[in-house]
C-alpha cells in the first residue's frame, strides 16, 4: 500500500514507519519537527520504501491538498498531536489546533480521496480506573485537560465523517507507551526521565505523593497495535484501546528503575487537577477482533530503554569529545 504517517519523526512514530516499511509498504512521512527528530528515521535513510520526508505542519491546508493530489494513498496514520498535558493548560489553543483543527484539515483530504484514516488519541481521554477490570472503551470520559479535551474534539470528528460519509476511519487509544526514542526530559516519558535521570546521578523526582498508577505499554507492542487497527476492516467508525492490562504505581516504577542507586524524591504537582489517579487498560477488544496481545513485560521493556539511553548519551559524549 502507499502509506502516509503524520508525526512519522516522533517517538511512536518511528517504530509505526519501520513496522510498515517491515511489512513491505510504500510511506511517506510528514512532521513539523516540533517535538521529535529526523534523525529518528536514519536507520531507514536508504530504504527503498521510504518515499519522502517533508518537513511540513498538519495545520497547512496547501500542502495537506498538494500531497493527497500528488499521491493516491490507500491508508493514512494520523499521529501528528501536540503531546504535552501540562503545555496544554498553559496554552490550550496550540495544542486545540494541532490537534483538533488540523485532524479537520486531514479529514478533508482523507475524504476527498476516501483515504482510510487511523487517529492516534490517549487513554488521557478517560476518567480514572473504577475498579480492577480496567478501562474499556465504553468507560466515562473525562477531559481534565485541554489536550484531553482537543483529542476527544478530534476523536469525534473522525467518527463522524466515517457515520456521515462512510469514510473508512478508527481511533486508537493506547495507554502510557514507553521505550527507545522517547525524549529523557521535558516532553518525554516518565520511564525516559526517571532512567535518564538515574543513569546521570540525578534524584528521580515523583509529581505529588506517587500513588497514581500507568500502565505502561512498550512502543513495539504499540507501533504494532496502531499498524494492525490500520490493516483490519472491522474497527471502522469504532475506538479501541491497547494495554497491559497491569498497572504500576509511580512510587513502584521508581524503584524498580532506582535500582537503589539514587534517590527518590516527592515534588508539588504542576498541575495536579490534570492528573488521572489509576489508569489500568482493558484491552479485550483490541485481542478478540486483532488478536493482539503486548509481548514485552515492563522488566524487559525497562532493559531495552536503558540500554538504548545509555547508548545515546554515549555518542553524545563521543560528539561532544570530538
Amino acid at each position: 500500500m502507499k502509506i502516509l504517517v503524520t508525526g512519522g519523526t516522533g517517538f511512536i512514530g518511528r517504530w509505526v514507519v519501520k513496522r510498515l516499511l517491515q511489512d513491505g509498504h510504500q510511506v511517506w512521512v510528514v512532521d513539523n519537527l516540533a517535538n521529535s527528530s529526523i534523525d529518528n528515521l536514519n536507520e531507514f535513510s536508504n530504504h527503498k520504501n521510504l518515499v519522502s520526508i517533508k518537513i511540513m505542519d498538519v495545520r497547512d491546508k496547501e500542502f495537506l491538498q498538494y500531497i493527497f493530489n500528488e499521491v493516491d494513498f490507500d491508508l493514512c496514520y494520523h499521529l501528528a498531536a501536540s503531546i504535552n498535558v501540562q503545555d496544554s493548560i498553559d496554552d490550550p489553543e496550540t495544542t486545540f489546533t494541532n490537534d483538533t483543527v488540523a485532524t479537520f484539515y486531514l479529514l478533508e483530504e482523507c475524504r476527498k480521496k476516501n483515504v482510510k484514516i487511523v487517529l492516534m488519541s490517549t487513554c488521557m481521554v478517560y476518567d480514572r480506573a473504577s475498579d480492577e477490570r480496567g478501562i474499556d472503551e465504553s468507560s466515562p470520559t473525562k477531559p481534565a485537560s485541554p489536550y484531553a479535551g482537543a483529542k476527544i474534539g478530534a476523536e469525534n470528528m473522525v467518527l463522524s465523517y466515517y457515520f456521515a460519509y462512510g469514510l473508512p476511519a478508527v481511533v486508537v487509544r493506547p495507554f502510557n507507551t514507553y521505550g527507545p526514542f522517547q525524549k529523557t526530559g521535558g516532553e518525554g516519558g516518565v520511564v525516559a526521565i526517571f532512567i535518564h535521570n538515574k543513569l546521570v546521578g540525578s534524584s528521580i523526582k515523583i509529581y505529588g505523593d506517587g500513588t497514581q498508577t500507568r500502565d505502561l505499554l512498550y512502543v513495539e507492542d504499540c507501533a504494532d497495535f496502531v499498524v494492525e487497527a490500520g490493516y483490519s476492516d472491522k474497527l471502522h467508525g469504532e475506538i479501541v484501546n491497547a494495554g497491559t492490562g497491569n498497572d504500576i504505581s509511580i512510587n513502584a516504577l521508581a524503584e524498580l528503575i532506582s535500582e537503589n542507586q539514587v534517590s527518590i524524591q516527592h515534588i508539588p504537582h504542576i498541575h495536579p487537577q490534570s492528573e488521572i489517579q489509576k489508569l489500568l487498560c482493558h484491552s479485550g477488544k483490541a485481542e478478540r477482533i486483532l488478536g493482539w496481545k503486548p509481548k514485552i513485560s515492563i522488566e524487559e521493556g525497562i532493559k531495552r530503554t536503558e540500554a538504548w539511553i545509555k547508548e545515546t548519551m554515549a555518542k553524545k559524549d563521543e560528539e561532544d569529545h570530538e
